[in-house]
């Protein structure tokens, strides 16, 4: 609950300094949860768009002294989809984003190093006259697709398959939209559920279920932060904050799952992008001796390749 209040506190102390800022940035346009979007939305109902991205790095050693590795490959790929309604009072976002990645080297052999799908779904009824404040209901599905494996030395260890781990948020709550590209969800009425599908990574126990348990429900208190601007000239940046805070275990200690995207215009197709994910889980316990503790998990990516935006889409009213 704590999260709510401090968050609440902090909002109407900026709502008064951007007021004047928001007027002038209402005009060119409102806020999505990952993608800008228009400001003219008295002429289409619906707006689908979104983008495909994909990076290769390559590296090989001949008789080099310093050691290393003899070959190395790493493709990455991103993929986003984005449909947005709007009328009258009414709003639904809906946002899908694939991140897919694999390194293959000659002293650790092949692997993924990204492996992700997140959808989130957001209906919005606008309850002032500024257009700041929606009364929200959100639902989010996020997990992966293949097997994933953590390495002691090059012995690998079985830790993650498709829905295994899968988590759910559904959530009531209030969207507050103070400026063009940031968006602030507030609920203190959240479900949370994980999901182990898989029956080997179940009977193990892991991400915090009982041994031989395929689900965990939590109700808590959420917050879901959302920025996408242009920081500099060809320069883009885009970013999500959850905070999730269980009500019937240990309150204090917060879960955070944070993502960053740079992007770095080259030219029309060309980019090269930089992403940060960071994530915290009071549940998930990876560190100690005997794996008892939580810590926080990090995951930075860097590559350089090819960036097309997909064709964006408007339906107008009839």
């Amino acid at each position: 609950m704590r999260i709510i209040v401090a968050t609440v506190l902090f909002l109407f102390g900026l709502n008064s300094l951007t007021a004047q800022e928001y007027q002038l940035t209402r005009l060119r346009g409102e806020v999505s949860r990952n993608i800008k979007k228009d400001a003219d939305t008295s002429k289409w109902n619906w707006k689908t768009g979104g983008l495909l991205s994909a990076s290769i790095a390559q590296g090989s050693l001949s008789n080099w002294a310093a050691g290393g590795d003899n070959f190395s490959l790493t493709v990455n790929g991103y993929f986003n989809r984005f449909f947005f309604y709007r009328k009258d009072r009414h709003t639904w976002d809906n946002n899908l984003d694939v991140n897919l990645g694999y390194i293959q080297s000659t002293s650790l052999g092949g692997r993924k190093n990204d492996d992700r799908f997140d959808f989130l779904s957001k209906y919005g009824y606008k309850v002032d006259t500024t257009g700041r404040w929606y009364l929200s209901t959100l639902f989010n599905f996020r997990s992966q697709f293949f097997d994933g494996y953590t390495f002691n030395g090059t012995t690998p260890d079985f830790a993650s398959s498709f829905l295994s781990p899968a988590y759910l948020i559904v959530s009531v709550g209030f969207d507050y939209k103070p400026a063009l590209n940031l968006s602030v969800f507030l609920s203190p009425l959240t479900s949370r559920s994980t999901f182990v599908m898989n029956k080997r990574l179940a009977d193990k126990g892991i991400y915090g279920l009982q041994p031989g348990k395929h689900s965990l429900s939590e109700v808590g208190a959420f917050a879901t932060f959302n920025y996408n601007n242009a920081i500099a000239k060809n320069v883009n940046f885009k970013g999500r904050l959850d905070l999730f805070s269980n009500y019937q275990s240990h309150p204090e200690n917060i879960d955070v799952f944070m993502t960053n995207l740079f992007s770095f215009k080259i030219n029309k197709y060309f980019s090269a992008t930089y992403s940060l994910d960071m994530i915290y889980d009071d549940d998930i316990r990876l560190f100690g001796d005997n794996k008892t503790s939580p810590g926080l998990q990090v995951k930075s990516l860097i590559g350089v390749g090819f960036l097309k935006p997909l064709n964006t889409r408007k339906i107008k009213y009839s």
